[in-house]
């Protein structure tokens, strides 16, 4: 049974402090005037040990104005000695509901609690915080570049992609950057940072396969005759027949605007080999080009694959802030006629809507095999009568997204225009390539007045 806490004045300086989960104890020298002059005025929590020292739970900010402002006594309430855990779980919900606990002391807080074997539900159902949420403060506290990025006062948010991305060196600078100066683009950079990874990956998978089949890799080859390499699909073998995939002894391993890896067959050292050019070289009447590139087509078509590939990555994190969205309790503001404007005046976004994307933007299970006619969403909306709303907007936003391809950027419409600022009203942040589409916007306008 409970012993009934009792009030004591006692020397401040004799109380233990422990390990504070909020590291700043912010003793301003107004709050420690304020406490030389008035003294405490709410007792602090504290537990007395068998050893006889007494430890205090709650008000150590108070505790310490005090030993500072060399009061000779302040109120202590005794109370039985909690566990641990609990001691930090009851110091964390006092301070995130005084808003007084940074999100780095929040994550020091959570990680204190793991290590005595407390799990993220249980903290989460404690502290009033989502699991998610003690999940990636927690995963962000085991990295070390987290635990750097919280010890610069950033964002758990923040602190999880440095780690995500903590081996690559030049990932970790961009960001660093980005989060200095262009915060509100980091989910965007993150995204077309994790695509970038994942591309590079796999055009390094394709290569690891050719050269394990004994193929060489080179930068180029052509079709002519002053080519150091050839095309198999130029080449003829010696007796004159075309060559095939089979006289290949190298590839030309290259990247499209779309991001796709494509591995040409060629044949190095063909000369030597006896195969020769199966065509010969004729620029008359031709609108062919002649020769490389100028600097200013590499530019163009370097911007070109940019921003390709930018587009396909701000998909991605338009479609989650979408699906997040989507999770809350309330429909979006506007919600009624963001729909019926867009039924009304891009009727394409009802009738060439994307199931799969729907589904997944409502949180609805994808199920069944994808054959002719299957629908997720459909059988999402026939199994619940709760929340349709959140079905229709779903649906629409999913027939937008369906009319956004990965170079919409070259030619923006009012389609994509009016989604997209639906999206911006609702909070969401555009991409610097979905710029390039709402600007397009306003320099009509100007144009038109």
């Amino acid at each position: 049974m409970n012993a009934t806490p009792t009030l004591e004045m006692l020397d401040p300086a004799t109380l233990t402090v422990d390990i504070n989960v909020r590291k700043d104890a912010a003793l301003t020298a107004d709050f420690v005037a304020s406490i030389k002059e008035h003294g405490v005025m709410e007792p602090v929590i504290a537990h007395r040990k068998d050893d006889g020292t007494v430890h205090v739970l709650m008000g150590q900010r108070r505790t310490r104005a005090a030993v500072e402002a060399k009061r000779p006594e302040i109120p202590v309430m005794i109370i039985d000695s909690p566990e641990e855990a609990e001691r930090i779980v009851t110091q964390v919900v006092e301070n995130i509901q005084r808003a007084e606990l940074t999100e780095a002391d929040e994550a020091d807080a959570y990680h204190q609690l793991s290590l005595i074997g407390v799990s993220a539900a249980a903290i989460a159902n404690k502290t009033g915080r989502t699991k998610t949420t003690v999940e990636g403060a927690l995963k962000a506290k085991a990295s070390e570049a987290g635990a750097a990025a919280l010890g610069k006062g950033w964002s758990i948010e923040e602190a999880l992609i440095m780690a995500e991305f903590e081996l690559d060196e030049e990932a970790t600078l961009e960001l660093e950057s980005v989060i200095m100066d262009e915060p509100d683009q980091l989910h965007h950079v993150a995204q077309l940072l994790r695509d970038r990874r994942e591309s590079a990956a796999a055009r390094a998978a394709l290569i690891e396969e050719l050269e394990a089949q004994g193929k060489a890799i080179v930068e180029d080859a052509g079709h002519y005759a002053d080519e150091e390499n050839l095309y198999v699909s130029a080449a003829n073998r010696a007796d004159g027949e075309p060559a095939t995939d089979e006289d290949a002894n190298a590839y030309v391993v290259s990247t499209d605007y779309r991001g796709q890896h494509h591995a040409k067959p060629a044949i190095t050292g063909w000369k030597d080999l006896g195969f020769t050019p199966k065509y010969e070289r004729y620029d008359g009447g031709s609108n062919v080009q002649k020769g490389p590139m100028t600097e200013e087509q590499k530019a163009e078509r370097k911007t070109l694959i940019e921003n390709n590939r930018a587009m396909v990555s701000a998909t991605t994190v338009r479609r989650g802030f979408v699906k997040t969205l989507l999770s809350k309790k309330q429909a979006p503001k506007g919600w009624q006629y963001f729909t019926v404007h867009a039924i009304t005046h891009h009727s394409e976004t009802a009738s060439g809507y994307e199931g799969e994307v729907a589904a997944d933007m409502v949180g609805a299970k994808v199920e069944g095999s994808k054959k002719w006619g299957w629908n997720p969403l459909r059988d999402h909306v026939a199994k619940s009568a709760t929340r349709p709303e959140f079905s229709l907007i779903a649906l629409v936003c999913a027939g937008y997204e369906r009319t956004i391809a990965k170079d919409s950027w070259r030619s923006p419409s009012q389609t994509h225009r009016d989604y997209l600022n639906q999206l911006v009203l609702w909070g969401y942040t555009p991409s610097t390539v979905e710029l390039l589409i709402l600007d397009s916007g306003k320099a009509s306008e100007v144009a038109a007045a």
